[in-house]
């Protein structure tokens, strides 16, 4: 029998929830902690796993702790290095889940104390940003640190004040995501900030974000970096290595709330991803009218983009220090995939009933509005304002990305809005 400690930061301390048993990760199922059932007040996880004395069954756990994973080739390859099988994601959880997204994690209480931040050289980043996969994965395994999605990303420590990345050990949390050029996709890099810059620009809430440039500005020599939402420091913040320890803030995806599984995270025909996401704001969110009108905006944008990659693992929510209060998190993952003839042209959920995005216009947003539940009047006055938005937002980031030395930035954004008036 295995069994492994669930275990949640709430205001800092390490409190265990719950934790995982079964023969195997075939079937495993979690359970909450009759003291921790037992306390005042006590939180559930994840809207997908409210409290209740019984275990929840092997598939429902699965699905959520599964989704803390990488994917992909980051996954195949921690699997392969670590010899699991690449399907035991309690293993592999096990072993990295000292820090993953939100503030869960899988080990031992006590263990918190293993903690510390190690210097990186300006070459080891250098290294990062030039050798793709092998070397994110390569880091992953050495800080134990669990991160959801298939690109190659790593889960940093950045001190401001001196300009140094560090590496974080045991449980210690990291304070910045850090992603790296696709091989595949020319300028992806500059594409995202530009994104996210725009975004912004747009009226959507994004979390900070820059490009780490090692070198001239070509793709082998930046990295993509975005401050964590999830993540804070402040006045009780303890010292470590010199450092200011953050807390973690817990978070879970649309897909983990929603029970369904990563390879999931694309809709299939007629599974209503969009209305069954709104349904989980109205329910959940502590201020449901202002989050309905923040996911709208966000689901417009990517489409005026042409970000047909915004699965519902790329939205989430994001809960309060205390756990008693659940919004709608900052955007994340923008780009514009529209932009490489590679890409697939199929929106990741239907809209008004459709996905190809050439297919996709005005009258299929009336009809999504309807389905979601928001009023037209309000919906589409979103939709406008995106529109009319749009192509300033793209050539203002141009500007401030150009201003800073990445040449490419120009390109990138001539390329969006020739893909823009494609669309529209």
């Amino acid at each position: 029998m295995r069994k492994y400690d669930v275990i949640l930061e709430i205001q800092g301390r390490q409190v265990a929830v719950g934790y995982i048993e079964g023969e195997s990760w075939v079937d495993a199922r979690f359970s909450y902690a009759e003291e921790y059932l037992s306390k005042d007040d006590p939180k559930a996880i994840s809207v997908s796993l409210p409290l209740q004395k019984e275990p929840f069954s092997a598939e429902r756990t699965k699905v959520f702790f599964d989704g803390l994973l990488p994917e992909g080739f980051m996954r195949k390859t921690i699997a392969a290095n670590m010899h699991f099988d690449e399907r035991d994601y309690l293993s592999i959880l096990y072993y990295l889940g000292k820090e993953c997204l939100g503030a869960i994690r899988i080990g031992e209480v006590g263990d918190e104390d293993k903690n510390g931040y190690d210097a990186i050289s300006s070459e080891q980043v250098r290294q990062l940003a030039a050798e793709g996969a092998s070397k994110s994965s390569e880091l992953v395994i050495k800080t134990h640190l669990s991160l959801t999605g298939a690109s190659g990303k790593v889960g940093l420590y950045y001190d401001d004040e001196n300009g140094k990345w560090y590496l974080p050990s045991g449980t210690s949390p990291s304070t910045h995501i850090v992603k790296q050029s696709h091989i595949r996709l020319d300028g992806i890099v500059t594409n995202e900030q530009l994104s996210m810059i725009a975004a912004g620009k747009c009226g959507i809430d994004i979390p900070e974000s820059f490009i780490v440039n090692m070198g001239k500005g070509i793709d082998s020599e930046v990295l993509f970096a975005t401050k964590r939402y999830d993540r804070i420091i402040n006045e009780r913040s303890e010292i470590i290595s010199g450092l200011k320890r953050p807390f973690r803030l817990h978070q879970e995806d649309f897909a983990q709330a929603l029970a369904i599984s990563a390879a999931d995270k694309y809709e299939k025909e007629d599974e209503n991803y969009v209305v069954r996401m709104f349904g989980i704001i109205r329910n959940h969110s502590g201020n449901p009218l202002e989050d309905q009108l923040k996911l709208w905006r966000r689901i417009v944008f990517d489409y005026v983009l042409g970000n047909t990659d915004a699965h519902i693992k790329n939205f989430s929510l994001l809960y309060s220090y205390d756990l008693g209060e659940k919004r709608l998190s900052p955007a994340y993952d923008m780009i514009s995939t529209a932009i490489y003839e590679a890409s697939t042209r199929e929106m990741s959920f239907n809209i008004g009933g459709k996905r190809l995005l050439d297919e996709i216009g005005r009258v299929d947003f009336k009809l999504m509005a309807s389905e979601a539940g928001l009023g037209e009047k309000v919906a589409m006055n979103v939709y406008e304002d995106i529109l009319n938005r749009f192509e300033n937002s793209i050539h203002e980031s141009v500007k401030e990305l150009s201003s800073m030395g990445f040449e490419n930035a120009l390109d990138i954004g001539d390329r969006i809005l020739l893909a823009r008036k494609k669309i529209l």
